[in-house]
């Protein structure tokens, strides 16, 4: 890579960086995982440099690399933790006294992902369509479904106690 190009790869990587790594973390609630999702985009976008540093927004192509890795990444662990939720019968999926960090975090992937890129990053809801690779009447109503999804969860939350007290 020429000095130049590295430099203008180092300007993305140093401008862009903490953003898609905020993204991930959302869309997988770990931090190393989001560390190795957002690092693995970059190194990517580093390897197709010369192809990615003509296109206008370097930054936007890093991104959708990371939020599709991030929701395929939770998505297979869901179906994991779903296996193993089916041999475990006493286990429970929710927690009685969520907070908003933790109810976004029990969302499936895919409404983790619309959630953090529309609340957390002000993205348009065409713009989260196209990082996702869906339609944006699918993001809509990713974003509807998290919503109705958070108020029962946050509703369920406030009213405090261990339904299973009684």
């Amino acid at each position: 890579m020429r000095r130049g190009d590295r430099s203008r790869y180092e300007e993305v990587f140093r401008s862009y960086y903490a953003s898609v790594l905020r993204t991930a973390y959302v869309v997988l609630h770990d931090h190393g995982r989001a560390e190795e999702v957002t690092q693995d985009a970059f190194l990517r976008l580093y390897e197709r440099w010369s192809q990615a540093s003509s296109y206008d927004h370097p930054a936007a192509w890093v991104r959708t690399v990371a939020v599709r890795d991030a929701i395929r990444r939770a998505e297979r662990e869901r179906r994991q933790v779903v296996s193993l939720q089916l041999v475990d019968h006493g286990a429970t999926d929710r927690l009685p006294d969520l907070d908003l960090f933790e109810a976004v975090a029990a969302l499936p992937p895919r409404q983790r992902a619309a959630v953090a890129l529309y609340y957390l990053e002000d993205r348009p809801v065409d713009e989260i369509a196209r990082l996702m690779d869906v339609s944006p009447s699918t993001v809509k109503q990713h974003l509807f479904q998290a919503r109705e999804r958070l108020g029962t969860s946050l509703a369920e939350g406030a009213e405090g106690g261990d339904p299973d007290a009684e």
